[in-house]
């Protein structure tokens, strides 16, 4: 008998989660896009290799680093976390903080740029 693929469902905060950290780096994409253009640089290596190469590679690059550690995510969502009772869906939490705070240091940038 053939084994059936099991496909994972998630929930709509699940689903939220996702959207707000997907919007929160493409804003953080294009925020660092503007204020290299107004001469800052990007601090990341990685990443500035790929934006010497060109903005899209660099927003590409970006989303597409996105996505992954959303896939990472949720393949360990029904796992603990070193030990602990931690699970994996909280480091949505986690991203989405780290994100937010990145886009609001990027927008007093910007503003202390003007």
């Amino acid at each position: 008998m053939e084994a059936v693929p099991i496909i994972q469902q998630h929930g709509p905060k699940t689903f939220a989660a996702i959207l707000v950290i997907l919007m929160l780096s493409v804003v953080d994409a294009f925020f660092t896009l503007e204020l290299v253009h107004r001469g800052a640089s990007e601090m990341n290596p990685v990443m500035a290799f790929y934006l010497d190469k060109s903005p899209l590679m660099f927003f590409s690059v970006k989303y597409f680093l996105t996505w992954a550690a959303v896939l990472m995510i949720l393949n360990i969502e029904d796992r603990t976390l070193l030990g602990t009772r931690l699970q994996g869906k909280s480091l949505f939490v986690f991203f989405i903080v780290i994100q937010a705070v990145v886009v609001q240091w990027e927008l007093l940038l910007l503003h202390l740029a003007i």
